[in-house]
């Protein structure tokens, strides 16, 4: 009895570790902007910066952004900040703007013409690009 209390518990830890836990995450965008879901990637690496005819503004929202660099980028936040230091230096590129959390994110995705940022909810009033 007690091995299968052990083997039980074990088995909670591991759908409750973090990975099995995450919540949804929701690229969002300003209502002018188009944009595939299999661009996002090459966005926020800064490959892809202009979307038609709209240059792009990235925002990164601090409370997701490990959890979204894992699963939609797939780089590391070590990596993914050394991939936008040598973007600065070698292009003159600006990092995405670091908004602390989602209520932050939404405000500016709606207010600056452009943005494109990620939530972990569904906001109204902004088209949301791709789930993950």
């Amino acid at each position: 009895m007690r091995q299968l209390l052990l083997i039980s518990g074990a088995c909670l830890l591991t759908y409750m570790s973090p990975t099995a836990l995450a919540a949804d995450l929701f690229v969002i965008v300003h209502p002018g902007v188009t944009i595939a879901a299999e661009d996002i990637r090459d966005v926020f690496i800064g490959d892809k910066q202009i979307a038609g005819n709209v240059k792009l503004i990235l925002m990164d929202n601090a409370s997701a952004q490990k959890d979204f660099l894992e699963r939609v980028v797939k780089i590391s936040p070590v990596k993914y900040a050394n991939v936008w230091t040598k973007k600065g230096f070698r292009e003159g590129m600006n990092a995405p703007e670091l908004k602390n959390n989602d209520a932050e994110v939404i405000s500016a995705v709606k207010s600056t013409p452009g943005a494109i940022g990620y939530v972990s909810s569904i906001p109204p009033g902004l088209r949301v690009v791709k789930k993950y």
